[in-house]
């Protein structure tokens, strides 16, 4: 069984398939027959799990098993108290409430790549980084909860899958992962 984990860059498409001038998984990733267990929309970055392994695909990215999945959120404006409590008692979208979340405030992380293109900057507009926890993996779910409490999102970066996190990978660079760290998922 190969299990891998990716730093996927932003604006790649997490497929294998090419498409006329876009980037793909394709070109990172080397292992055959390895799949992405779940998604990650092209303008998000950070951690992607894939195996060749359907049961285990299965159990990391079908929201039944409810794995806690860790995104660093970049928001426009100083998010508040109120907002952060909102976020964890859930927010109701068009499709429904979300399960409750952990959030709360971060410093910009000091491990973080530059963004290609980067995040806007505008000079009267503070920014803010929290640290988003969540079990449930609805379309866009991290974006449109930012925005249903007034911040919306302006960079998103998955920062781990449970207990696997991207410490020690770069920009666009992959790396088997070892059976042990694999047993939490079983």
């Amino acid at each position: 069984m190969t299990t891998i984990r990716f730093n996927k860059p932003f604006n790649v498409l997490c497929q294998f398939s090419p498409q006329e001038g876009k980037e793909t998984l394709a070109d990172f990733i080397k292992i055959k027959d390895v799949y992405a267990a779940g998604r990650l929309d092209k303008d998000s970055e950070g951690l992607l799990l894939l195996t060749d392994n359907g049961k285990l695909q299965h159990r990391i990215a079908h929201p039944n098993h409810k794995l806690e999945k860790t995104y660093w959120v970049q928001v426009d404006g100083d998010i508040t108290d109120e907002a952060l409590k909102q976020l964890e008692s859930g927010v109701t979208l068009k499709d429904g409430k979300t399960k409750p979340a952990k959030a709360q405030r971060m410093d910009e992380p000091q491990s973080l790549w530059e963004r290609n293109p980067p995040v806007r900057f505008r000079a009267n507009i503070p920014t803010s980084w929290l640290d988003l926890r969540i079990k449930e993996g609805k379309n866009r779910q991290v974006r449109r909860m930012t925005a249903a409490v007034g911040f919306p999102t302006l960079r998103l970066i998955r920062y781990a899958i449970g207990d696997v996190t991207l410490d020690g990978l770069k920009l666009g660079e992959y790396q088997k992962v070892g059976e042990q760290i694999l047993k939490q998922f079983s």
